[in-house]
């Protein structure tokens, strides 16, 4: 084990009562489905790395991001002791049409309903029923 710390940052952009979620095109998370988002890179704030994922992932920007919530996710013997913190933005769709990009395999708008059938981490369904007061 590690014990390593590794800060990251999703968006969590909703339209409607549906969520725009990527599929993960590469390992260790591939075919998972969850918010755009990764790590900060070296210097960059956690809104700076979570509006960078979302339009490195989806073309897509998003207007009055505003953090959600910060979850620890991982440090355990299947992380290999790494731990991920994550910080979920919220944020506004604008315009445009999301087109996978990056390590994303594909990208959608999902009800909470469509994400139950989804290969998705718990964090993420959980987050989007807080969001919406399921």
């Amino acid at each position: 084990m590690t014990g390593r710390i590794i800060l990251a940052a999703s968006v969590a952009l909703r339209r409607g009562n549906r969520f725009l979620l990527v599929e993960r095109g590469r390992a260790p998370a591939r075919g998972q489905f969850a918010f755009p988002g990764g790590r900060l890179e070296q210097g960059e704030s956690p809104e700076e790395a979570a509006r960078r994922e979302l339009l490195e992932e989806t073309s897509l920007s998003a207007c009055g991001l505003a953090l959600f919530r910060i979850m620890d996710l991982g440090g355990d013997e299947d992380s290999g002791g790494v731990l991920f913190r994550l910080h979920v933005f919220t944020g506004i769709y604008t315009e445009g049409e999301a087109v996978a990009r990056d390590d994303a395999a594909s990208v959608g708008w999902y009800s909470v309903e469509e994400m139950e059938a989804l290969p998705i981490n718990a964090s993420t369904l959980e987050v989007a029923r807080r969001i919406l007061g399921c």
